[in-house]
């Protein structure tokens, strides 16, 4: 499948959407594209119709309150211009405040046009944030996938989404980080009237070099991690440089199975992204492995109990 769009590259979106017109026109040349690459379909990633984007200061969201209408609309065109054999997904966000054009009265419309939704639960503590979270965990995680639940996504349309790098963020001098470090205070991360990054939070890959800045504190951070079981992350809180470190481990991977996967009965999973883990892949081998046992579950269950099915659109070789 073909993405299009993603975090900060919607441009396009606002003038595909604004007409009956231009949807019909985009989803002309979404079909050309697709026949032409011969791709299953295309996973749509506007992951902020309605706004919370990355320019949400310098565009309020009540100049795109429009879009809450338009992106069902633009969805369906691009629904019949594929037709009913390719598949199309859509990126969507994690964090509820965020789920502006999710709401219970448009999923219906939505739903209808996707093959699956891919829950972005990751980046779920950002610089708009100002206690320290996990990034990726589990209480987060599933909050997310209720949220949709609650809206009306079937749980098997859901794939949940895991992150192949980490994330650090500044905690402020006498924060409370040193008495517990989960929920405690950040530094100021995002300008407050232009939203702009003041560099005090970061991420990288597995597979990126480890910038200067923050190396003595990352080796610190694999040296002593550790998982947080009531919230569900695994962490790091720097006292030397006031670093808040987030991330997922193997092992943290495998937990969000019965917690999260199975508990939801999730259609599957995701990972942003697959060449990140290089040159081990070694979340990647667990998120396999994982989703091969998370399969046999359901396999044994439909053997077991005929009457108690899988949906026809779950692929389990979706990761």
């Amino acid at each position: 499948m073909v993405a299009i769009g993603g975090w900060g590259n919607t441009a396009g979106f606002d003038v595909a959407a604004a007409t009956e017109t231009t949807r019909k026109l985009f989803a002309h040349n979404v079909k050309l594209m697709v026949d032409a690459t011969g791709a299953d379909g295309v996973d749509v990633d506007w992951e902020y119709p309605g706004g919370n984007g990355e320019d949400y200061k310098q565009i309020p969201n009540s100049e795109k309150a429009w879009e809450i209408e338009a992106y069902p609309l633009l969805l369906s065109e691009i629904r019949s211009a594929l037709g009913p054999e390719k598949l199309i997904s859509a990126a969507v966000p994690g964090l509820p405040r965020d789920m502006l054009a999710f709401t219970e009265t448009k999923i219906p419309a939505i739903s209808a046009s996707l093959d699956f939704f891919n829950v972005m639960t990751y980046d779920l503590m950002n610089r708009r944030d100002n206690v320290t979270k996990h990034h990726t965990g589990i209480e987060a995680s599933l909050t997310a996938i209720t949220a949709y639940e609650d809206r009306g996504v079937p749980p098997e349309k859901m794939n949940l989404g895991f992150a192949f790098y980490i994330k650090w963020y500044k905690t402020a001098p006498h924060g409370g980080c040193d008495e517990n470090p989960i929920r405690c205070k950040t530094a100021l991360m995002e300008d407050p009237l232009t939203g702009a990054d003041l560099g005090l939070a970061g991420g990288f890959s597995w597979h990126d070099r480890v910038p200067k800045e923050v190396a003595a504190s990352y080796e610190r951070a694999m040296l002593h991690g550790k998982y947080d079981s009531e919230y569900g992350g695994h962490y790091y809180w720097d006292s030397e440089e006031n670093l808040w470190w987030s991330w997922d481990t193997p092992s943290a991977i495998a937990k969000k199975f019965p917690a999260i996967m199975e508990k939801k009965r999730l259609g599957g999973a995701f990972a942003w992204g697959l060449g990140e883990d290089a040159e081990d892949f070694t979340h990647f081998e667990a998120l396999t492995a994982e989703m091969k046992r998370f399969a046999k579950v359901y396999q044994g269950e439909e053997s077991n109990t005929p009457s108690a099915p899988l949906s026809s659109s779950r692929r389990q070789d979706e990761l």
